[in-house]
């Protein structure tokens, strides 16, 4: 844990809540003291998870606010950003964001089959949730004066920003657009105090990992690869953004952190 309190008291903003990433990183977060707004998208069958984590928030003694949403709808994010605002003490703000969004399409580009190609509408849906969503997020926020000078944002990026995994083309797209956007926002941001990185983690069992074709392969590449003799986890990626939202990272910004037990140091 962080050796200050800077985090204790305060609220973060995780996208993508329910599972993987964003509810490890929520409850890792909670135990650090900070209370919880999550937005999530589950239907009947996934909601019982959700309650779960924002059950297992309020057991270590934080508040969660939980909203079950699409995150990439401007009218629902601004709805709840009123909600955030009314919840929030005059002052407070947004003290760490995570953007962990695991929504698109994993199709061929140009298979033999003209039917199963990737479509338009595809292309754009998985962009807009997976990488532009950080933006006007972001905006909205910053607009709303709910960041402030001390506000740490993250975005989840994959090493298959720059790699080409079968079917996986539209979300590769979407991850290197999100690292180009964290680069322009730590740019503009920059002024006003507030920090933005993208964190990179290892292959990591998650149920949006479970969707990409071959995904077992990948398991297996990652086992046998890294030379910490295992996965990555998702409590791993947890644990790193918890230490990267304390006061002492005030200078890292802009980057593409790795958080993957040295899983891509040989290329």
């Amino acid at each position: 844990m962080t050796n200050d309190n800077s985090l204790k008291g305060r609220w973060a903003l995780v996208l993508g809540a329910s599972s993987g990433f964003g509810a490890a990183t929520s409850l890792e977060l909670a135990r650090h003291g900070m209370n919880i707004f999550g937005v999530h998208l589950d239907l009947r069958s996934t909601l019982p998870n959700a309650e779960r984590v924002a059950n297992e928030i309020r057991d270590v003694g934080c508040e969660a606010v939980f909203f079950n949403m699409n995150a990439a709808d401007a009218d629902k994010r601004k709805q709840a950003l009123e909600s955030m605002k009314e919840r929030l003490s005059q002052g407070d703000t947004v003290r760490v964001l995570v953007h962990s969004l695991a929504f698109g399409t994993l199709r061929p580009f140009v298979p033999e089959n003209q039917e199963e190609a990737l479509k338009q509408s595809q292309m754009e849906m998985t962009l807009d949730v997976m990488a532009n969503s950080l933006v006007y997020w972001v905006q909205d926020l910053y607009y709303s004066h709910l960041l402030g000078p001390n506000s740490r944002l993250f975005a989840m990026t994959s090493v298959g920003s720059t790699r080409i995994w079968p079917g996986y083309g539209a979300v590769s797209a979407a991850k290197a657009a999100l690292e180009s956007h964290v680069r322009q926002l730590s740019y503009e941001l920059a002024p006003s105090g507030v920090r933005i990185n993208a964190i990179l983690a290892g292959v990591t069992d998650t149920p949006a990992l479970r969707k990409i074709p071959g995904h077992e392969a990948l398991i297996d590449w990652s086992r046998e690869r890294n030379p910490s003799g295992r996965m990555t986890t998702p409590e791993d990626v947890a644990k790193a953004i918890a230490m990267l939202s304390g006061e002492g990272s005030g200078w890292i910004t802009g980057d593409v952190i790795r958080v993957d037990g040295g899983e891509n140091i040989s290329g």
